[in-house]
């Protein structure tokens, strides 16, 4: 059912098991679709008193939740045994954006210089198109070539669960992206960021890489410079610029607002720090 009716991704669904095989090793020879509340409330009290993080707690709960409502929907049982059980409650972490300067840097100093002339094409491409579209880096890795043909300044993005959306293109990243296709079309690759082996797409062990380069050669520790941060950088100034959070979540490609909420708390962080640095009373 998660590959075929919501296009879940491998790694999703091998995330899954591992969560509901866990279970079932703590049931022993009980069936799965029998158990009641009381196993659940007793399966997460000792993994709990195991050690096992708030976070890995949320994530079993969760796809033990889908997996009952699965049951449901194909009449196996009649109810949910983790309908009364609370959600383990953890704050997320807050996003650590790069300030506007910084990416402001990293475009303009971090991406020349490199051994590989090619090297500087592609960094350029990839940091332009992060920064200003927000994309997963999945997302990214999946472009095509011909995506620098499209005239009217919108990419077609493919997401999560195979789901479309249109993303602004801009001048900048159209032109950085353009200059990489023409270097590679020797490469007869269908990909925007091709592999080693060009009709593959290059992978995401060899896209850090690249970031982690580009960083080093602004003097910033490259775990700072990761898709997931651009990402992140990319809604920040957005918003303290003004944009509206529904739009903000169609760009980002959340099914759900509240999952765009989290710059929402970004912001409030950000407000914080100006009061404590400039109101005469923050030290009162």
């Amino acid at each position: 059912m998660l590959a075929s009716e919501r296009a879940a991704a491998l790694r999703t669904r091998l995330a899954y098991r591992a969560d509901l095989e866990d279970f079932v090793n703590w049931l022993g020879p009980r069936n799965l679709a029998n158990v009641s509340a009381m196993d659940v409330q007793s399966y997460f009290v000792e993994k709990g008193r195991e050690g096992l993080a708030v976070r890995s707690q949320a994530r079993r709960l969760s796809a033990l939740r889908q997996f009952f409502r699965f049951l449901i929907q194909e009449n196996i049982r009649q109810d949910d045994p983790t309908v009364d059980q609370p959600m383990p409650g953890y704050r997320a972490g807050l996003p650590h954006p790069l300030s506007e300067a910084e990416v402001t840097l990293l475009l303009e100093e971090g991406t020349r210089g490199h051994d590989d002339p090619r090297r500087d094409l592609v960094a350029r491409a990839a940091l332009e198109l992060l920064y200003t579209t927000g994309l997963r880096i999945s997302e990214l890795l999946m472009l095509p070539a011909s995506c620098v043909q499209r005239q009217e300044g919108m990419l077609l993005v493919r997401g999560k669960g195979g789901r479309e959306r249109l993303v602004p293109f801009s001048l900048g990243a159209r032109e950085a992206a353009t200059a990489l296709v023409n270097y590679d079309a020797i490469l007869d690759s269908p990909w925007l960021f091709p592999g080693r082996k060009p009709q593959r797409p290059l992978t995401r062990q060899g896209f850090d890489k690249i970031l982690q380069a580009c960083a080093l050669k602004v003097g910033f520790d490259p775990s700072r410079v990761t898709p997931h941060v651009l990402r992140h950088s990319f809604a920040t100034h957005l918003l303290n610029r003004g944009a509206d959070l529904r739009a903000l979540q169609m760009l980002l490609g959340h099914v759900d607002i509240a999952t765009t909420q989290i710059y929402t708390q970004v912001m409030g962080e950000r407000l914080k720090d100006i009061v404590r640095q400039h109101h005469p009373l923050s030290d009162a």
